[in-house]
Formats: structure tokens, C-alpha cells, sequence
């Protein structure tokens, strides 16, 4: 309940979660069917990185800042860029998500924090493919799914202030799975060091989730747990084909974010199986 994303918006997190979900995003769209999508720690939908709490911080300058700075993006990102530009001010993932949904599609959107909840309200008021709800992320994801749409994803992205938000994060995915097992579940992690990262990859193993990949971005090397070293996101069910087509996006993001440091990489890594 501490946490506001808006003093982080558009920083290199930022933009690599928001850049692959995009891309999932569009994969999960080329079929007609249906999707649903519960994005359980929301935030407002939309930020504005040149007044308030994003401005005090000016990490987006080092995130979004860097990546808009060229002229011609490279085409990995050109979708996600280009989306950026045209849906105004900053777009947190509702608002992304919002952007790319079809007549039919669902969005459900959960925050906790009390003044963040009733901007996203208001951000989607009368909005009929939009559900905004005001609750535990944890509680609504047995609370909310599975939804009637037969297909979709759920996206995990809490702050990682409680010491057992790993745990919290792989009974999340698990319940998900048992009560939505057709969606692509992805959970967004920081890597100060590298106990985060050994936590959730051990614990969905140790699950028994399978068909799980991990994607990764490293500025540096994760040796100073102080900093926000790099960033990953922990993927149930990708949608194809995911590990062939992220790559280049994540080698794109490095040579948009990286600034020469020690240590600075991207790739992917399967977790578990089919």
C-alpha cells in the first residue's frame, strides 16, 4: 500500500515489461477468438512524466526518455513505440492493454491503493470492455478467474516490498493455472540480486508449473542489492512463438538502455518444460 508506480513510470522496467507484453499481446490477438486479460496490480492507467512524483525521480529519462530519443526505433520496439506516442502522456499496462482490445475482449483491472484505484475508475469510466476493481491482487485472482473468455493472460506485477512476495507471486501463478490453464501467465520481477529471480524460478518448479520461460534485462552486473540492477519476466504458457521472436526485442532494448556498464545483458531461459 506504500508503493506508487508513478514515481517509476517509464523507467528501463517499465519499458522492457511494457514492450513484451505488447508483443504477447499481439500473438494472443492474431487468433478471432475472444481474450481476457487481469492485470492485478494496476496503478492509474496513464503517467505523466514531466510534473509530480515521475518528474522528482527522472528515472524515465533514463527508460522511455532513451528509447524515444531515436528517430527511428529499431523494429523490434516500433509497436510499443509507436503506441507510447500515440495514447498520450505515459500508458501503464491498462492502458496498453486497453488500446489493443477488440469488441468482445475484457480487461479487469485490481488496485489496492485507494487514490490510484479511483483514477483508474474514473480513466475508464463507461468504458464497457474495462472492469476496474478495488481489491487484493492475490484475493481477486481466485476471486476473478477463470472469466468466460476462453483464452487471454494475466499479468503479475506487484511491488516486492513484502519479504514473501516471491512466494506470494508462485501461489499466485499456481492458482491462476488451476482456475485459467488456456492463459499466458506472466509475472514481472526485479533483479537487485540474484535471490529474487533463484526464488520464483525454484518455486514454479518445485510447483510442478510447467511450460514456463523467463525473459531477462540486465543494465549491469546484479551485485549491489541497493539498486535495481535489471528486471525479468517469469512467463506460464508463452504464446508462439515467444522464444524465437524475443530475443531480438530484448537485444533491442539493451543497445536502447544499456549505458556501457559492466555486466549489461538480455536473453531468455526455460524454466520448466512442456
Amino acid at each position: 500500500m506504500n508503493y506508487r508506480h508513478a514515481f517509476h513510470a517509464g523507467n528501463f522496467a517499465d519499458c522492457f515489461k511494457h514492450a513484451l507484453l505488447v508483443w504477447m499481446l499481439r500473438a494472443l490477438l492474431r487468433k478471432p477468438t475472444p481474450i481476457h486479460v487481469l492485470d492485478t496490480h494496476a496503478g492509474v492507467g496513464r503517467y505523466d512524466l514531466e510534473t509530480g512524483p515521475a518528474q522528482r525521480t527522472g528515472e524515465w529519462w533514463d527508460g522511455i526518455g532513451r528509447l524515444t530519443a531515436v528517430a527511428q526505433p529499431p523494429e523490434p520496439l516500433a509497436d510499443y513505440l509507436r503506441l507510447v506516442r500515440t495514447l498520450g502522456l505515459y500508458p501503464g499496462s491498462p492502458a496498453l492493454v486497453r488500446a489493443l482490445l477488440r469488441p468482445g475482449d475484457h480487461l479487469t483491472c485490481c488496485e489496492l491503493h485507494h487514490d490510484d484505484a479511483a483514477a483508474l475508475r474514473h480513466h475508464f469510466a463507461a468504458d464497457r470492455l474495462v472492469s476496474v476493481h478495488r481489491r487484493d491482487a492475490w484475493e481477486a485472482v481466485g476471486a476473478l478467474l477463470p472469466p468466460k473468455e476462453k483464452r487471454g493472460l494475466v499479468l503479475i506485477d506487484p511491488p516486492y516490498e513484502d519479504p514473501d512476495e516471491c512466494g506470494k507471486v508462485v501461489a499466485g501463478l499456481v492458482t491462476a493455472h488451476a482456475r485459467f490453464s488456456t492463459a499466458v501467465l506472466a509475472a514481472w520481477y526485479p533483479v537487485k540480486h540474484r535471490l529474487i529471480p533463484r526464488a520464483l524460478h525454484d518455486g514454479v518448479r518445485t510447483a510442478g508449473l510447467r511450460d514456463v520461460v523467463a525473459a531477462e534485462l540486465l543494465l549491469r552486473e546484479p551485485l549491489d542489492a541497493a539498486r535495481l540492477n535489471g528486471c525479468g519476466l517469469l512467463v506460464v504458457n508463452p504464446p508462439y512463438p515467444f522464444e524465437t521472436a524475443i530475443p531480438p526485442l530484448l537485444d533491442a532494448l539493451l543497445a536502447g538502455l544499456s549505458q556501457g556498464e559492466p555486466g549489461a545483458s538480455a536473453g531468455i531461459m526455460r524454466i520448466a518444460d512442456e
